[in-house]
């Protein structure tokens, strides 16, 4: 079996798996467990997008949770404020977080190095100082909840996303369509230029690429995957707050993103995976859990510097057959012995 065959039969698994989890998780552990596993998926869409900005772009950023609180505060407002049913206000978070990518990435992408690191941070505080400041509008320190709408329509269909089976369903499928699409983008010229960028940007100025357009570009897009992100927990939780736009929860994804394989598209959601279950695991068997989750991130990061995503590729490789080369021909098109 060759490597690809392989990684395709993984990614089959997986996603059977994932498929078929509010049916078996109940059976194997709790019901709990599907709550769990769609924040996840949930987690692991800003893990993503801190990987496009680190993994492809060269641009780490510890600023993705200010993208992330626009999502959710753009939900609760809509919905609590304004009174907009489920798709504008999900539409309102996303577009509050792209505009704010814009409006920060047109300033930070002029950086890099701990530079870039540095003002991403800055802005991440000043506007979650701004959310606990401007109690009127958004809670401050208690958040704002709300009501999830009752009905949500998808063409014909008529879903209620407070049925627990539907939201889990609901989930993947945004989740899926977001990484399909930055699938798609990777794989594209721009996607070329990316890593372009990343590996040598003055190489890449030379042949003719904007480089500063290259980088406003992916941190617009990583801003639209984070706010995204955030409008799926504010529906999931019914709840936004000014804690999930604090540089702590950046530096959480950076870590989710490191360890399942900066640059591998489908690494945050190994990352992100393994350490909210060791999360939940652990937390219930010892009071200081969080040690033993930074030695084991320490590890990975020693003896896995590409990852979990590169520790896979690397077993994969091993076991793998290698693909017979077609047989070469002399110059009267006769197969050489």
């Amino acid at each position: 079996m060759t490597a690809a065959a392989i990684n395709r039969l993984g990614f089959v698994v997986v996603a059977l798996l994932t498929l078929t989890a509010p049916w078996f998780l109940p059976l194997l552990v709790d019901s709990f467990w599907v709550d769990i596993y769609a924040e996840m998926l949930i987690w692991s869409l800003l893990a993503a997008s801190v990987n496009l900005l680190f993994g492809y772009v060269g641009l780490l950023s510890f600023g993705q949770a200010l993208f992330f609180g626009m999502g959710m505060y753009g939900v609760a407002i809509g919905v609590a404020k304004l009174g907009l049913g489920f798709w504008p206000a999900f539409g309102l978070g996303v577009v509050m977080a792209t505009a704010m990518a814009l409006v920060a990435g047109a300033l930070a992408v002029r950086l890099t190095w701990h530079y870039f690191a540095i003002i991403t941070v800055v802005f991440s505080l000043i506007f979650y100082f701004a959310a606990l400041s401007w109690k009127p509008l958004t809670g401050g320190d208690d958040g704002l909840s709300f009501t999830m709408p009752p009905i949500v329509s998808i063409g014909e269909w008529e879903l209620s996303l407070t049925d627990p089976t539907v939201q889990y369903y609901f989930i993947i499928a945004i989740v899926g369509i977001c990484y399909a699409l930055m699938g798609v983008i990777l794989k594209s010229p721009l996607g070329s230029a990316f890593r372009a960028v990343k590996e040598n940007d003055h190489r890449a100025a030379l042949i003719g690429l904007n480089v500063y357009l290259i980088r406003l570009t992916a941190f617009v897009i990583a801003g639209f995957i984070a706010g995204v992100a955030g409008a799926l927990f504010a529906f999931f939780g019914r709840y936004a707050s000014a804690s999930y736009m604090f540089y702590h929860v950046s530096g959480e994804a950076v870590v989710w993103a490191i360890i399942g394989g900066a640059g591998t598209l489908l690494g945050p959601i190994v990352g992100t995976s393994l350490l909210i279950i060791l999360r939940e695991e652990l937390s219930h068997a010892w009071e200081h859990y969080l040690i033993l989750v930074g030695v084991i991130v320490i590890l990975v990061v020693i003896f896995a510097p590409k990852g979990l995503g590169g520790l896979w590729q690397a077993l994969v490789r091993r076991i793998a057959r290698p693909e017979t080369p077609p047989p070469s021909t002399d110059a009267k098109g006769e197969d050489k012995p």
